[in-house]
């Protein structure tokens, strides 16, 4: 181990801030904060704040007090993303299932029939392993989860509306990759959407649930897949860069421009106004850094406010 990951004090970590040009007007305050949410959790926000990249000094004026602001927005723009990634989980577990129990049975020996899904050859171990990991969530959570355990104790099956909500949204969004073209096709279609960008949009979704669950940084988070090009990037004119939109592809406003698509209309609203609500209020506690420096980190544009006009 070197010899920098060593424990340090409470002093030593007010101690190292300060060498570093941070600003701490309230030492109690701040020692308190280090202790119950974790320094290294706190200096992972100070990127934001740093002269240059290699993250040495501090922008002349950064004060504790706005590195701790980054800090709790990150945490609230996380349970408000959280928040609506379950309600778009919990949509999409009640379409597939609803669909697939109506077109294949009720029982899992129907709907986890291998016949029900794609046909394709090059899938047929990727179908045979995404059942198996179903059906060991049926033993794993039979006896667990009230749910699960009423109906294998009281008929001795799971349904499918019932499985769901034991499956993580990872495997839920892997069955949608499974399932035959036409039922695919069905479920893109309530979302307005095509195949291929719904289940992309899965994936995402998927992956920024595990950011929020998990508590890691979020507003700068990055994707591996992108979204892609979309209306929205066209209607809110997103500079490009190389023929490619700089914001909302693989970004926090790219979660947005899915939410936009996917949520009910008083939903979006609604997830739109607590968001509202936090950047302003960031905006008011920052002072050292221009906020539009702040933006792009998060990947909004400007204009970002304007998506919840568009139709």
């Amino acid at each position: 181990m070197g010899s920098s990951k060593i424990f340090k004090t409470l002093d030593e970590q007010i101690e190292i801030l300060r060498k570093k040009g941070l600003i701490i007007n309230d030492e109690d305050k701040a020692k308190e904060i280090l202790f119950k949410e974790n320094y290294f959790f706190i200096s992972g926000y100070r990127h934001v704040f740093m002269e240059h990249s290699k993250e040495s000094v501090f922008v002349s004026g950064t004060t504790f007090e706005e590195l701790y602001a980054m800090f709790l927005f990150d945490r609230h723009m996380r349970n408000i993303m959280f928040k609506y990634i379950l309600i778009i989980e919990n949509n999409i577990k009640s379409i597939l299932s609803y669909l697939l129990s109506k077109k294949y049975g009720y029982h899992e020996k129907e709907y986890l029939n291998p016949k029900n899904f794609t046909q394709d050859p090059m899938k047929t171990r990727q179908v045979k392993d995404i059942i198996n990991k179903m059906k060991r969530q049926i033993r794993v959570n039979g006896k667990q989860h009230s749910a699960t355990y009423h109906y294998m104790s009281n008929y001795g099956y799971i349904p499918m509306w019932i499985l769901v909500k034991v499956l993580s949204f990872g495997i839920v969004s892997e069955v949608f990759n499974i399932l035959k073209s036409e039922d695919q096709a069905k479920i893109a279609n309530i979302y307005k959407t095509d195949i291929t960008t719904l289940s992309i949009y899965l994936s995402l979704l998927a992956n920024f649930r595990n950011v929020c669950a998990h508590e890691e940084i979020l507003f700068v988070h990055r994707t591996q897949r992108v979204i892609p090009d979309c209306e929205y990037h066209k209607l809110l004119n997103i500079e490009m860069t190389d023929e490619e939109y700089v914001y909302g592809k693989d970004d926090l406003f790219a979660l947005i421009i899915i939410m936009k698509q996917m949520l009910m209309e008083d939903e979006f609203h609604d997830l739109m106004g607590e968001i509202g609500y936090e950047m302003d209020l960031l905006k008011g506690r920052i002072k050292s850094i221009s906020f539009d420096d702040v933006l792009v980190k998060i990947g909004f544009p400007q204009n970002w406010r304007d998506i919840s006009d568009l139709n």
